[in-house]
């Protein structure tokens, strides 16, 4: 059997002087490792788009797909450990040393091997108490990228590896504020669009013709797919295909096109694995911003075309916000402050990006009253903090969805086709509890772009809440390929679990909710649904503890305090008969083993 290989960033950690500190004091020891796991170290490698792929008792090892995430992450989570030990005693701090690789690696289920993982744990070795070791490999690939210094500590022998490896440490001070290079932040030629950019033809790599016809098919895709996102300008397909085995010189595009972004790619295949690569460039400065590679069985070309340039335009939309927010502009205007607002949001899910957000995005709807783009992001943002405001992010839900209610129904007055406006329409439905109402407008923001993860989850909630549980399975499915390494990913994970605990399938409702609670472990929707499967399995201990933690995190009993407070508010009222009967005799009926009171 051919073994799954791939390129990858592998960041190595360990904790310093572990074995002492357990032997000083093991139990808490023990806790604190767990809290600085659960609390920092978990959402920080989601939040870099990275995963972890096992625990080692003393440390973890994790992979990302990209080399300058995995660097940003080491960095963040040096800097956050230093924060969260300043009021700890010395003889008593939890210091990991970490190590970052870039190699290729063997993939299993639940780990990872080769070289490039043996010399990313020989890297952590080297490395001080909160300090970061790179490769040669590494410090090449972002030391144009990010504004860290790297101390050269020469060329090291390290154990099992024959040959010595070209070490380097990163220093932790000197970042820029906005923590991307200067290279970035060279001034576009004038004329080009904000969100400009021409997707080059795929090269084919492979000797099969059959590859080349692919490789134009993701080309073709991806420029309708980008083509309908928001305010972006793509270059034609056919003035794309002009470049085709040309020398590129991305600088010279930019200006010829007058774009402001190149996106380039390629395609191999060997034997029944195709591997498709793809690169933003920054076409003022040259700088690659971000690389995406997919090692996916050849099967059915076609249906693997659409899930390969699926997730690539939902990617994009992504790293192209994040560029154009980190690009200085001396005269900013209302779409320069609905990018900084998306920005804002991709940072992280908590009340802070929230608020940070809203302000960015009422600033534009100050600058331009009339901008449907504005208006959306406003509404959007405001249903959105309503449909998590049981974790305190609304503070009135009322004023919120009635602004963003009417915010919304002047941007779809203005253009009613747009995919986002009808999506936002939907989350303003669905956090009225008006799940029948909100499904046609999920459905024809997805008509319009079939790539809107956002939309998918939504409309698989409002099927499940409507009765359709097994379509709501389906459409999460369907985000998750998408969009595999998504930030909202754990509400994808959490759906699924749910789906499957309302159909007494207990174990794989369980295993789908331990995904969501280590995709986000501050949640305490993922612990409360986690606390009746356990209970249903008859774990009652852990029932137990789930609850507790939920509670916990939702700062005190509140809204988790009994059935009966669970049911108030009238979401339970709107469920479907079907939906709350399954609701009454598998999550409620674990909730009240777990320990929850009736009232």
């Amino acid at each position: 059997m051919s073994q799954t290989r791939r390129l990858a960033a592998i960041l190595a950690a360990d904790v310093a002087g572990y074995s002492r500190l357990m032997g000083e004091d093991e139990e808490g020891t023990h806790e604190r490792l767990k809290g600085h796991l659960q609390a920092l170290v978990d959402p920080k490698i989601a939040e870099h788009r990275g995963r972890i792929v096992k625990n080692t008792g003393d440390g973890f090892l994790a992979e990302f797909a990209s080399v300058v995430d995995a660097v940003r992450c080491a960095a963040e989570l040096q800097r956050g450990m230093a924060e969260r030990n300043a009021g700890t005693q010395p003889q008593k701090r939890i210091e990991f040393r970490i190590g970052v690789n870039l190699g290729d690696v063997i993939v299993e289920e639940h780990d990872i091997f080769g070289d490039g993982v043996n010399v990313a744990a020989r890297l952590e070795a080297l490395a001080e108490p909160g300090g970061v070791c790179v490769s040669r490999v590494v410090r090449d690939q972002v030391r144009d990228r990010l504004d860290y210094a790297f101390e050269d500590m020469r060329e090291q022998q390290v154990k099992n590896i024959a040959r010595p490896v070209r070490v380097y440490s990163l220093r932790l001070e000197g970042r820029s504020a906005v923590g991307v290079s200067a290279a970035v932040s060279i001034p576009q030629a004038a004329g080009a669009p904000r969100l400009s950019i021409v997707v080059l033809p795929f090269t084919n790599l492979s000797n099969d013709p059959e590859q080349g016809y692919f490789a134009d098919g993701i080309t073709e895709d991806l420029t309708t797919d980008l083509s309908r996102l928001p305010n972006m300008l793509v270059i034609s397909r056919n003035t794309a295909f002009t470049y085709r085995n040309k020398s590129i010189d991305t600088k010279q595009i930019g200006r010829e096109l007058r774009v402001r972004y190149v996106l380039e790619g390629s395609v191999r295949r060997s034997g029944s694995q195709v591997r498709i690569g793809s690169q933003l460039i920054d076409a003022t400065s040259d700088a690659h911003l971000w690389a995406e590679r997919f090692d996916c069985d050849t099967g059915d070309l076609f249906a693997l075309q659409n899930e390969i340039t699926s997730r690539l335009a939902h990617i994009l939309s992504i790293e192209l916000a994040r560029a154009e927010a980190a690009r200085p502009t001396q005269h900013p205007d209302a779409l320069e402050y609905v990018l900084r607002g998306r920005a804002a949001l991709l940072k992280s899910n908590s009340r802070d990006s929230s608020a940070e957000a809203i302000r960015l995005f009422e600033h534009a709807l100050s600058l331009d009253p009339d901008s449907v783009e504005a208006q959306v992001s406003v509404a959007g943002s405001l249903a959105a903090r309503v449909l998590i405001g049981f974790s305190g992010f609304s503070d009135s839900r009322a004023a919120d969805l009635a602004r963003a209610d009417e915010l919304i129904g002047r941007a779809l007055a203005r253009s009613p086709g747009y995919a986002n406006a009808h999506h936002v329409k939907g989350q303003v439905l669905r956090a009225l509890n008006r799940w029948e109402e909100a499904i046609p407008e999920y459905e024809m923001a997805l008509a319009s772009n079939p790539n809107f993860v956002c939309a998918l989850h939504g409309l698989g909630l409002c099927k499940l809440f409507a009765g359709s549980l097994d379509e709501a399975i389906t459409l999460q499915e369907q985000a998750i390929r998408r969009s595999p390494r998504d930030p909202q990913i754990d509400a994808w994970y959490g759906t699924i679990g749910l789906v499957h605990l309302l159909q007494s399938r207990t174990d794989e409702a369980i295993l789908w909710l331990e995904k969501a609670r280590r995709a986000a472990p501050a949640k305490p929707f993922n612990h409360l649904h986690l606390a009746a499967a356990y209970a249903l399995s008859d774990d009652l201990n852990r029932a137990a503890a789930e609850l507790a933690e939920a509670r916990r995190l939702r700062g005190g009993e509140g809204f988790f305090r009994s059935i009966l407070s669970l049911k108030a508010g009238g979401l339970w009222e709107s469920f479907s008969p079907n939906s709350r009967a399954l609701t009454e005799t598998t999550f409620l009926a674990g909730l009240r083993k777990a320990g929850m009171p009736e009232e």
